[in-house]
Parts: C-alpha cells; sequence; structure tokens
C-alpha cells in the first residue's frame, strides 16, 4: 500500500514510508488511482515531488530510509553529483567508478528513491537505455519527461 500517489506527466508518482522517512518512490501507470497522502510526511513528500514537477530546480529535503550494498550507497552518492539538465552514460560512471557498466545499471535500476537520487539521469552510450529495469512502455516515456523537463525542454534528444 502507498501512503500517498499524485499525477506526473506520462505517470503516476508513489511514495511508501517507513520508520518516519521516505523509503520508497514508485513510478506506476498513469491509469493508477491517486492516493491522499496517509501521513505528514507523506504530505510533505507529495508538496515536494508536486514543487519538482512544476519547477525541476525544488531542492528535496525529506528524511530517507536508504537501503542498499557499499557500493549502491556509493552510486546513489555518484549520482546526486550529476547536475540537473545533464547525463552521464553508463559507461562514464562505471568508469568513474572503478566498475562494469552493467553493475552501474543493475544499481540504478534497484534505486528505490527515483527523482530524489536521480537514476534517470543516466543513459546508454547510443539511446536513452532502459529505466527501473524496463526497456519500453510508460517507464521510458517517463525518463524522457524527466530529462526533458530538467533541462526545460518539451523533449528530450540525445545529442552526439
Amino acid at each position: 500500500m502507498y501512503d500517498v500517489v499524485i499525477p506526473f506527466p506520462k505517470m503516476k508518482v508513489a511514495v511508501r514510508t517507513r520508520e518516519e522517512r521516505v523509503a520508497e518512490i514508485c513510478y506506476l501507470p498513469p491509469s493508477v488511482a491517486m492516493r491522499t497522502p496517509t501521513s505528514a510526511l507523506a504530505s510533505r513528500a507529495a508538496r515536494q515531488l508536486e514543487q519538482y514537477r512544476e519547477d525541476p530546480n525544488t531542492r528535496f529535503d525529506l528524511p530517507l530510509l536508504i537501503e542498499g550494498t557499499e557500493f549502491q550507497r556509493r552510486l546513489w552518492e555518484a549520482l546526486c553529483e550529476i547536475p540537473r539538465g545533464k547525463t552521464l552514460t553508463y559507461g562514464e560512471l562505471a568508469r568513474r567508478l572503478g566498475v562494469d557498466a552493467r553493475v552501474v545499471g543493475q544499481a540504478c535500476g534497484d534505486n528505490r528513491l527515483p527523482i530524489v537520487i536521480p537514476c534517470h539521469r543516466v543513459v546508454a552510450a547510443d539511446g536513452i537505455g532502459g529505466f527501473a529495469h524496463a526497456t519500453g512502455g510508460y517507464l521510458l516515456e517517463a525518463k524522457r519527461w524527466l530529462l526533458a523537463h530538467e533541462c526545460g525542454a518539451d523533449a528530450f534528444e540525445l545529442t552526439p
């Protein structure tokens, strides 16, 4: 059960809280019903996500429950260093971290706090790549929207 579900272009965004922290942010199909916040924290998370939806320069100050391996945490910290409106390829990020690009893709897909930890800013060398372990459908449309939103563009296009 989600603590709140809000509309975004191309998707719905849901939040789960646990231990007074945001534990998970999920991308759901656009057809999923909205849900009003079930707690003060869910309401705060919804407000900040709605602010981001309108202004990609929004800064999040939510208490986060970050669960992952030491490597995943290191990668997720690196994701937060990618500026809004910019992207890195899986290969570029892998070289920075001294690992294989597939490991980067797996850890990006395992990120339970997307948008706040911006895994959408990592793309394939030859295209947009996958998103949340998906290679098509509304999730890739959502990734394109997030990237375009942060670039201040109507659509996101990779340029060589």
